[in-house]
Formats: structure tokens, C-alpha cells, sequence
């Protein structure tokens, strides 16, 4: 899963707070994660599917495989893009390719997330084979990119 140049992206911007830091005043790992499923969520919704439509339909989409590269310590106070482009489906894996970009171009991580479509069914969770229409419209609409590019 490689970065694809010149493709379309969604884009979130981010301040670090006092909350995404560790004691040291570095945006601590678990700020990463978070913002990767605000954007995810976020990119979700712009291409016309809700989470919460998915939710009260009985479906999730759980993380399978997460991987962050980092490249640069990120601090308190910096404003951080991320970038991130949703790529074509590989079987029922749903992957996501995201950067964290620091002002002057600089990268500050690169992160790789798969998903998988679930339907909740009591406590199991099933994997949908079946994309549902309005998921197949909205995971379209991704791949396609917002208009502008980020």
C-alpha cells in the first residue's frame, strides 16, 4: 500500500493540544490513532454515508491491520494536516493510506489502516460479503476524491 501521488486525498487539520502530548510535550500515539478515525469518519460522511447510517444499519467497520511509520516527533502547538486516500478494495479488505504533514511539506508519519465491513448480529459480528448499495456509492465516492485536492 503506497501513497499515490497527485491522487486525490480527504483532508483534516488538526492543532496539538495540550491532550495529544505526552509529558514531553510530543503528540502521544494514541492521539494518531484517534485522528485517523476522525478522518476516516469524516471522509466517510463527506462522500454521502454517515457513520451513524451505518451504525443503525448494523454495520462497522473494524480495524484489521494498523501500521504508522513515524518520521518526525510532532509538538504541542503545531498545526498538522492529514491527507488521506482511500485505495481500491482488496477482497473484503477495505484500505486506507494516510499522511500527517507538518507546515513546509515535511512528513511526520504515514500510517496504513485496513477495514473490513461487519453486520452486528447480537454479540457476533458477521463479515458482509455484499457491499450494500449506498456503501458501494460512498466507497466510489472516495476513491474518487473530494474535488479539490488536498
Amino acid at each position: 500500500m503506497e501513497w499515490q501521488e497527485g491522487q486525490p486525498c480527504w483532508l483534516l487539520r488538526r492543532r496539538v493540544l495540550p491532550q495529544h502530548t505526552d509529558h514531553g510535550g510530543v503528540m502521544w500515539h494514541g492521539a494518531y490513532l484517534a485522528w485517523l478515525e476522525e478522518a476516516r469518519v469524516e471522509a466517510l460522511a463527506a462522500a454521502g454515508l454517515p457513520y451513524a447510517l451505518l451504525s443503525a444499519e448494523g454495520l462497522e467497520l473494524p480495524v484489521l491491520t494498523l501500521q504508522i511509520d513515524y518520521r518526525q516527533a510532532v509538538g504541542h502547538g503545531e498545526l498538522v494536516e492529514l491527507r488521506s486516500q482511500a485505495l481500491p478494495r482488496r477482497g473484503l479488505r477495505l484500505p486506507w493510506i494516510s499522511r500527517f504533514m507538518l507546515s513546509g511539506e515535511r512528513l511526520a508519519a504515514e500510517a496504513r489502516v485496513e477495514l473490513a465491513l461487519v453486520r452486528r448480529r447480537g454479540a457476533a459480528l458477521q463479515l458482509v460479503r455484499r457491499q450494500p448499495p449506498e456503501l458501494e456509492g460512498a466507497l466510489r465516492r472516495l476513491l474518487d476524491g473530494p474535488e479539490k485536492m488536498c
